[in-house]
């Protein structure tokens, strides 16, 4: 993980002033660093060893100290498993870390105009639409999302859509340091509920939507929305732009504490709306009104309702932050949204082929309804739900594939530790598939078949992986590309 050159030192007793902790050893020691991945300790770091849902980070505490680490922050339970090091035991270590990071690299999301985008769906488009605004209108700026981490031009592979807060701390001290203006970033529930976004801070929060999704982590919808709502109060941030286009965004915009700026594609009372939407072989002419009667008017290279709600939220955060709208107006034809989604693959075929991210039922329809838009062909879909996840959603998203496409192939993606089989059976529960729709279980196998089906005129598109370049399959993430796979089968095809 990339560090600041400037270097920070603080004692363990200064750290351990911030939270409710009790210090075991040296407590004069310094630290000049902090991780919460033994991976990448450096000499002098703080470990900050957290409880996991399969391991604790105490049992990898033998290879930070091999790295430098110099002090250990954790639970009751792993300093039971840690000897040799000075240690600060808190019972909520999740939460201190936290603090600590932020507190270390001296708040330095503070020191940017940071900008937080949530939602179950589009939380990656308007990340990247915003970051390709703000970089087409002279402002140097950070992106921390699932596709990749942007620092300016230099991309750092992401692992997971929201990093653990020290990983969130260190990187914006980075932007900070290279004089970056901005930080645009996605923020999962799943970030939210385990604390990682604890001591982040932001100038303005966005709320996309929310649909069916996660439910294996946060059981029910309530759960999730409240989980989602924590964001949108003066601990995290300063503003909250909402589309209320969803009961969950009227819910939202009813109940924060934030002043709020509404949007809407429906609505044209929200602050920020459409005036004009036209779409053509190419894309869409597009009008938006905004706050204070701004109009921004352009071509885009988007199709999709959903796609235009993506556009909407990052138009607004763009002149909310304080972009000059005849500048978005000239950045919206270069504007070409994120990695894997809605992504052509195109080799001279005769028939149009796409990959995609969708793997909720409500984005499997919104994508399927999308491509329809783009051809007047048959759709041809692929998509399988993943393994030791949300299981009520299978069944769900099967059905909305089978509605959704002219020809449906049911297959696997990511089974994880569960049988491909066994998924399948809950995805096609009580659907009546015929040919030339089918169910196959090999992924590389279903895409060729989806490829062999399509005739001129046609759309292929491959659901649920995107960007992602692995397979898990028992514990061991296999390479695996749908933008390679379905480029292998239309060569194969001519």
């Amino acid at each position: 993980m990339l560090r600041p050159i400037e270097t920070f030192e603080v004692s363990l007793e200064s750290i351990c002033s911030l939270i409710d902790g009790e210090i075991i050893g040296d407590a004069s020691i310094q630290v000049n660093g902090i991780s919460q991945s033994s991976k990448d300790i450096q000499p002098g770091d703080l470990f900050i060893a957290l409880p996991g849902e399969n391991f604790h980070g105490a049992d990898f505490a033998t290879d930070a100290i091999a790295k430098g680490a110099v002090a250990i922050l954790s639970d009751s339970l792993g300093a039971s498993k840690i000897k040799g090091l000075p240690l600060i035991v808190s019972n909520n270590p999740r939460r201190a870390a936290g603090v600590v990071s932020a507190w270390f690299y001296r708040e330095p999301m503070r020191d940017l105009y940071s900008v937080g985008v949530t939602g179950t769906n589009g939380k990656t488009t308007v990340t990247t639409l915003l970051h390709q605004i703000m970089t087409g209108a002279g402002r140097e700026s950070g992106l921390i999302g699932t596709v990749e981490t942007l620092i300016g031009s230099e991309a750092i592979e992401s692992v997971r859509t929201t990093p653990e807060s020290s990983e969130i701390q260190t990187l914006s001290a980075v932007m900070r340091e290279r004089h970056m203006r901005n930080l645009v970033m996605e923020v999962s529930s799943h970030a939210i509920a385990l604390d990682r976004i604890r001591g982040s801070h932001f100038a303005v929060v966005g709320f996309t939507n929310l649909t069916q999704d996660h439910l294996d982590f946060h059981k029910n919808m309530e759960n999730y929305f409240a989980e989602k709502a924590k964001l949108f109060t003066f601990e995290y941030a300063d503003l909250a732009v909402i589309n209320i286009d969803s009961e969950y965004g009227v819910k939202l915009a009813q109940q924060t504490e934030l002043p709020i700026v509404s949007l809407s594609r429906l609505d044209t009372n929200a602050n920020w709306h459409f005036t004009k939407i036209s779409r053509d072989y190419i894309g869409s002419h597009v009008a938006i009104r905004g706050t204070g009667g701004i109009l921004i008017e352009g071509k885009v290279r988007l199709y999709g309702g959903y796609n235009y709600d993506n556009l909407l939220m990052a138009v607004a955060l763009a002149a909310e932050s304080g972009i000059d709208p005849l500048d978005i107006s000239a950045i919206l034809p270069m504007l070409s949204g994120a990695n894997g989604r809605l992504e052509a693959v195109a080799l001279g075929q005769k028939f149009i082929a796409m990959i995609d991210y969708a793997h909720s039922p409500d984005a499997v329809s919104r994508v399927l309804e999308t491509a329809h838009e783009i051809t007047d062909g048959r759709v041809i879909a692929v998509l399988g739900c993943g393994g030791d996840r949300d299981s009520s959603k299978r069944q769900l998203m099967g059905k909305a594939l089978h509605e959704g496409a002219d020809v449906s192939i049911f297959t696997s993606d990511n089974p994880r530790s569960e049988k491909p089989k066994d998924i399948l059976v809950q995805m096609v529960l009580g659907l009546d598939i015929k040919e030339p729709s089918a169910v196959i279980e090999n992924r590389t196998q279903a895409i060729k078949a989806a490829v062999e089906e399509a005739k001129d005129g046609d759309l292929v598109i491959v659901l649920g992986k995107g960007h992602e370049k692995g397979q898990e399959i028992n514990g061991v993430v296999l390479p695996f590309d749908d933008r390679i796979e379905l480029a292998r089968a239309i060569e194969d095809k001519k």
